[in-house]
């Protein structure tokens, strides 16, 4: 997720692709390691959310080095929205931007839910899983402000080049000091509503999730304005087509 602060009004073709590219290899990652862990380990909740998070903090943070100077590796809808808000864009722009980003990312997110189905040999179903809990909701809350902070904090104190390790080893952490285990991404989390497995998330409970990711990205967005009121011109990320 290492965000830029360019002005482009459109995203370019290359940006957009590493978008959905990015977004759906995400979720085929949490979802296929996922549906692994609970055939490797059977009955073993605790071993299953390990073996969950350790490829998810490993895949994403390939991801995010090798798309990153393609498109910012964004592939969350909250972040995309943040790094516009943050860059304070002209209003076309930003809408124009925004709107091709978050199309990458959904359409790119539900490709990569089939896709974890495919290799698995799963047919493709919606999830059973109910998650919408004030305990789970308080979670995302929680987990989307802190990734907020962690992208464009080291953005704007320009350490941009710590974002792929950094940003993985909150997810990584995220996955175990929240209840919810961190979805922290509205993209995902429609995504994952087409898998009734380990990763799975009830239809119901993906409307409370994305609310509360949204709640999150905007406690983020404040603090890091009350943080790093002006951004750092020095050891920037290079501005990318996104």
């Amino acid at each position: 997720m290492t965000v830029d602060t360019a002005t482009e009004a459109r995203p370019a073709l290359p940006a957009l692709l590493a978008e959905t590219l990015g977004t759906a290899l995400l979720v085929a990652i949490v979802i296929g390691s996922g549906i692994a862990a609970q055939s490797l380990s059977p009955g073993q909740t605790g071993l299953q959310l390990l073996q969950n998070s350790v490829a998810t903090t490993l895949g994403l943070g390939v991801l995010i080095a090798v798309f990153g100077p393609l498109s910012g590796a964004h592939f969350n809808p909250v972040v995309t929205v943040a790094d516009d808000l943050l860059a304070r864009r002209p209003a076309r722009a930003r809408v124009a931007r925004i709107a091709g980003y978050l199309a990458a990312q959904f359409v790119g997110g539900v490709l990569g839910a089939l896709l974890a189905s495919v290799m698995f040999a799963l047919p493709p179903r919606l999830s059973s899983q109910d998650r919408a809990t004030p305990a789970h909701l308080i979670a995302e809350v929680v987990a989307t402000a802190g990734l907020v902070i962690v992208v464009f904090v080291l953005q704007r104190t320009g350490r941009g080049h710590w974002a792929a390790p950094a940003v993985a080893a909150y997810i990584g952490a995220a996955y175990w000091f929240t209840s919810s285990t961190s979805f922290a991404n509205p993209a995902v989390t429609v995504a994952r509503m087409f898998t009734d497995t380990f990763a799975g998330i009830s239809p119901a409970s993906v409307t409370p999730f994305v609310i509360a990711q949204v709640v999150g990205g905007v406690v983020g967005v404040g603090a890091v304005i009350l943080l790093v009121p002006r951004p750092s011109t020095a050891d920037s990320p290079a501005p990318t087509d996104s």
